[in-house]
């Protein structure tokens, strides 16, 4: 090739480069611009969809009446949640079902139709008619943000159940069940029996120190042997589990380990304050074994609340 036709390939090729470079930087977000709200959804059954982005993880249960949607995510992100789902099915949401009152699993709520059914464990109820903030958040000196108040109730659970309820028979039955408190004191487990599958949330984010919300009524020394009770009816009935944020499911023999990280974290703390130890002291030595992450703000936090917890 001669040096004209170098140069004149080399100027072509620096030219499309130039033009793939702008088309790429018009795709970013610009700087203070938000980027776009996405919500993925991945087929786990048949009519079965887990759908991950913008808070905690969703379910979307097609059924032969319309869909069954499991949380919605934060504020904002509704929409986007109604949009994935469409990508999957073209009838309409029907009933929300709410498994706790954290803002990044029911604010959504307010962007879907009025007139759709909302179930939750009666604590979540009333939980959510105060949305506090969660033990382990940085105390802020603003209210906290209350979207079903400022959206005239709107979104609120329109029933609720106390240790277990059904929804609809068959390939369509959906069953929530209470084992007690844990993540908070409003944790309801849903599962749908037809695909042997829980979606159990954030009260097993996979392997991950948990949000043990005071608050909300959580506690830290009883939850393991909530955990014990639904892992006893999860032995024999379910074979996957929809954690609250993990971007894959679990497995019943997930949930037993974790159930073990668990009582072997409270022993630690309640350890420590038997030897005169603070809270301080205890979660800055802290560790978890291998296999597991600790937030050091969720072993703080958590641990202050087994302290008190414990006499």
């Amino acid at each position: 090739m001669t040096p004209t036709k170098r140069g004149i390939v080399l100027g072509a090729l620096l030219a499309i480069g130039g033009v793939a470079l702008t088309v790429a930087a018009l795709q970013q977000p610009l700087a203070g611009q938000e980027a776009p709200r996405v919500v993925e959804a991945e087929q786990l059954k048949d009519n079965l969809f887990l759908l991950t982005g913008g808070g905690g993880n969703s379910s979307a249960f097609v059924t032969e009446g319309g869909v069954v949607v499991v949380d919605t995510k934060n504020p904002g992100w509704g929409q986007p949640l109604l949009d994935a789902i469409g990508s999957v099915t073209d009838k309409p949401v029907t009933m929300i079902i709410n498994t706790h009152t954290h803002g990044d699993h029911v604010s959504g709520n307010v962007e879907f139709a009025e007139n759709i059914e909302i179930v939750a464990h009666e604590n979540t109820r009333t939980n959510m008619q105060e949305m506090r903030p969660n033990s382990s958040a940085a105390p802020s000196t603003t209210p906290p943000l209350n979207i079903f108040r400022d959206n005239g109730g709107r979104g609120m659970p329109t029933q609720t159940f106390t240790d277990r309820m059904t929804i609809g028979s068959g390939r369509d039955q959906i069953d929530l069940h209470y084992f007690g408190r844990s993540h908070t004191n409003g944790d309801a487990m849903v599962v749908f029996p037809a695909h042997r599958v829980m979606h159990i949330a954030d009260a097993f984010p996979a392997m991950d120190m948990p949000i043990m919300d005071a608050n909300n009524g959580g506690t830290g020394v009883g939850y393991a042997d909530t955990l014990e009770k639904a892992s006893a009816f999860v032995d024999g009935n379910i074979d996957t589990l929809i954690s609250g944020h993990s971007a894959t499911t679990t497995t019943p023999a997930d949930l037993k380990r974790f159930i073990q990280f668990v009582r072997g974290y409270v022993s630690d703390a309640q350890a420590a304050k038997r030897d005169g130890k603070t809270v301080d002291a205890f979660a800055d030595a802290w560790m978890p074994p291998a296999g597991f992450t600790a937030r050091q703000a969720r072993v703080r936090s958590n641990a202050r609340l087994i302290f008190d917890e414990t006499r």
